[in-house]
C-alpha cells in the first residue's frame, strides 16, 4: 500500500536563557526561513526503495528473504531543519594588574610618577640580595572570537555535505503548517552560537566595550523521505529514510536530536 502521511516533528533544542552571560550591546540579523522544493517524486522513492529492502532484514549480510516477503507499510513525507549561521564576539576591558620590580637591597624608597613606594624584602630566595616594589595599574585587553555554524535540528554540529541545494518554496509557511512542522524557537539557535563564542573573562574591572553579532542566520527545512517495511513472517518493520531533493538515501545518525512521531498505518491486506 502506497501512502504518503502527514508527521508530527517536534525538535530538540534547548531555549533556557543563559543568565549573567549576555553581553552589554547586541547586533542580530532577523532570521530567514527556507523550505527547499521537493525535486524527487514519491513513486521514485518507492522504486528506490524496493531495491533495497530486502538489504533491511539480511541476516549475518548474505541471508536475506525473498521479496514478496517484505511488503511497503507506507511513505511518509517530513522536513528535517538545519540551522546555518555566524556570529562574533568582541570585548574591550580592563583588568586589575601588579608588577613586581627588583631594586637594590640598600635603596629606601622609590619615586615614580610623583608615587612613593617602600620596598620590601622579596619573598624569593633568588632574589635575596634584592627587595621589590609593587606597582599596581590596570591592564587593556581586547579578545575577539567567531564562529559559523551548520547544525542539525538537534543543534549538534554537521558538514555541509549533509545539506543538498535546491530552490526553495515561495511559501515557506505554508509548507511547514501543512505538514505539522513546529519550527526552531527564536532564542534557540541564538542560545546555540552564544554559548559557543561568549566566553567573558572573569577579571573583568572596568568595561570598554562588549558586542556580540549575528550576520547569517538561516533555517533551511529540507524535505525526506521515509519508506517503512514489514516483513510478513515476522512482524518485524524497519524503514529507510531518502534525500526528497537528491533521491539519495540516508544514513541515519545514532545521535539524531529529531523526534518524529509518524501515524501507525493499518497492517496491508492478506494476499
Amino acid at each position: 500500500m502506497l501512502t504518503e502521511t502527514i508527521s508530527d516533528q517536534k525538535i530538540a533544542i534547548s531555549t533556557e536563557p543563559m543568565p549573567g552571560n549576555e553581553p552589554s550591546n547586541e547586533k542580530i540579523v532577523e532570521r530567514k526561513t527556507i523550505v527547499y522544493e521537493t525535486l524527487v517524486d514519491s513513486t521514485v522513492i518507492r522504486v528506490a526503495g524496493e531495491k533495497l529492502k530486502d538489504q533491511l532484514f539480511a541476516r549475518f549480510g548474505f541471508f536475506k528473504p525473498k521479496p514478496e516477503e517484505i511488503q511497503l507499510v507506507s511513505i511518509d513525507k517530513y522536513y528535517e531543519p538545519f540551522i546555518v549561521m555566524s556570529g562574533k564576539y568582541v570585548i574591550d576591558y580592563y583588568r586589575i594588574c601588579t608588577y613586581s620590580v627588583e631594586v637594590d637591597e640598600d635603596v629606601l624608597e622609590v619615586i615614580l610618577l610623583n608615587n612613593k613606594f617602600e620596598p620590601k624584602q622579596s619573598i624569593d630566595k633568588s632574589s635575596k640580595d634584592h627587595k621589590v616594589i609593587k606597582l599596581e595599574g590596570e591592564e587593556r585587553l581586547t579578545k575577539e572570537a567567531k564562529a559559523s555554524l551548520v547544525l542539525d535540528g538537534s543543534g549538534q554540529d554537521v558538514t555541509l555535505d549533509k545539506l543538498s541545494s535546491a530552490p526553495s518554496e515561495r511559501h515557506p509557511r505554508k509548507i511547514l503548517a501543512k505538514f505539522g512542522v513546529e519550527e526552531i524557537a527564536q532564542v534557540a539557535d541564538l542560545d546555540i552560537i552564544r554559548s559557543r563564542i561568549i566566553k567573558r573573562p572573569k577579571d573583568i574591572n572596568r568595561l570598554v566595550n562588549e558586542l556580540f553579532e549575528v550576520y547569517e542566520r538561516v533555517v533551511i527545512y529540507t524535505p525526506r523521505f521515509r519508506v517503512l517495511y514489514r516483513n510478513v513472517n515476522t512482524g518485524e518493520e524497519k524503514a529507510i529514510e531518502f534525500d526528497g531533493v537528491t533521491g539519495k538515501r540516508i544514513q541515519q545518525s545514532k545521535h539524531s536530536g529529531l523526534q518524529r512521531k509518524l501515524p501507525v498505518p493499518p497492517p496491508p491486506p492478506p494476499p
